[in-house]
């Protein structure tokens, strides 16, 4: 196990101790404070028995979001860090720092697919320890197969994406591969990151990250339909998302170094 791995378990260990109602809301009260967390949708950090039901606080208030069936959504509370053309299979973690989409992806996903996301598009969504920690789908879609990476547990902040070579290849992530309402194909790709390290997929419960794994696991689907906008699971820390489309899918709106919430429009699609 990676020392990144070993450090994220004994903190999810901490974590997810519920400790007396006194203690804990002092730490929730501290981390909140600290982090400088916006609570004005959320529950008083006082009633989360865990640390870690703090991190995966759920909305009290369902967030409002454009229904428009060709506007793609954010997928949560995060920061724009990139975005931008895929040249060559290649995209950026953050400027001066490239990575492989095939090997971000691996080789569970059929080269025809690959092939397809040639001079598409990418965008990557960074979210802070402070942010709300749960995402959602950006449309409505099909999603046709998930893959599970075992990797490390790098932190995905902007120190490690300046210094780190193809961080989001070294990290535990998990993909999925989707089929917008007009066919066209788009993924997810959801990256563990230092401390806590897990990723939770409402539905995929066979899904368990950090675990010390060391083979990838594939999950297809015939069925599986997500809605514009709803809960497909949480970060059990701060991490990233990345959103690939293929080539002449959509128009990004420029975000690019900004803030945004989960709901606001981040792409539309071409006709």
């Amino acid at each position: 196990m990676h020392i990144t791995n070993k450090i994220s378990h004994y903190f999810e260990k901490f974590a997810s101790k519920e400790f007396s109602p006194t203690v804990q809301s002092f730490i929730n009260n501290s981390y909140v404070k600290l982090l400088g967390l916006d609570m004005t949708d959320f529950d008083e950090p006082k009633n989360y028995k865990t640390l870690n039901q703090l991190f995966t606080r759920m909305l009290l208030v369902p967030r409002q979001f454009d229904k428009n069936h060709n506007t793609f959504i954010s997928v949560a509370d995060s920061y724009v860090s990139s975005q931008g053309d895929i040249n060559e299979g290649i995209a950026l973690q953050i400027k001066g720092m490239e990575y492989s989409i095939d090997k971000l992806l691996t080789n569970h996903i059929d080269s025809l697919n690959i092939g397809k996301l040639q001079n598409g598009k990418f965008m990557n969504f960074y979210l802070s320890p402070k942010d709300y920690h749960r995402y959602h789908s950006p449309i409505g879609a099909k999603v046709t197969k998930l893959i599970h990476i075992p990797g490390k547990l790098y932190p995905v902040n902007f120190t490690y994406l300046n210094k780190q070579d193809e961080l989001f290849i070294e990290n535990e992530r998990v993909v999925l591969e989707c089929n917008a309402s007009d066919g066209k194909l788009f993924y997810m790709v959801f990256v563990g990151a230092l401390n806590v390290g897990k990723m939770v997929f409402d539905f995929e419960p066979r899904v368990e990250t950090n675990k010390n794994l060391k083979k990838i696991s594939v999950y297809e689907y015939s069925e599986q339909y997500i809605a514009k906008g709803e809960c497909l699971g949480h970060f059990k820390m701060g991490s990233t998302v990345l959103l690939f489309w293929e080539n002449d899918m959509v128009e990004l709106t420029n975000l690019l170094d900004t803030s945004v919430r989960f709901g606001e429009v981040i792409a539309t699609l071409n006709a």
